[in-house]
């Protein structure tokens, strides 16, 4: 039984050899810095407040969490897993009614947020791209 115990107790270690998109953007600083921002362009930009209205306030422990999301989903700590187990976003998110119309201002806020804090363009394309399919499937309206 001390096989078993010691199997689930042992935390997840990441490759550090091996690259991925967390690592090439900056780490845990950028995507910080990365949710913050989204936060940010929610509540500055007048063509998302019916998705902010979806949030509750204070929108740090949201920031929190899409933070923790985004570390595991570009490859760095699993740290939402950890916390919360899988992720399983659409489950998550079924309460809330996503339309085309939210999917879109959500990726507004997340576009922007991208284009301020990823330096590479390439880098900022490919994760935009990975992130509209993620978006576009959290449809459920």
């Amino acid at each position: 039984m001390k096989w078993l115990t010691k199997l689930i107790s042992k935390k997840q270690q990441r490759d550090p050899q091996q690259s991925n998109a967390y690592d090439r953007i900056g780490g845990e600083k950028v995507i910080a810095a990365l949710a913050k921002q989204f936060y940010l362009q929610m509540q500055s930009n007048p063509e998302t407040q019916a998705l902010l209205a979806m949030h509750r306030s204070p929108m740090a422990e949201s920031e929190q969490k899409l933070f923790e999301f985004l570390s595991g989903w570009l490859g760095g700590p699993p740290l939402f897993e950890q916390k919360y187990g899988h992720p399983a976003l659409r489950a998550r998110h079924m309460s809330f009614a996503i339309d085309s119309k939210m999917r879109d201002q959500w990726l507004l806020c997340m576009k922007r947020a991208i284009e301020l804090e990823i330096k590479l363009p390439q880098h900022r394309e490919a994760i935009y791209q990975a992130i509209s399919t993620l978006a576009d499937n959290m449809r459920n309206r």
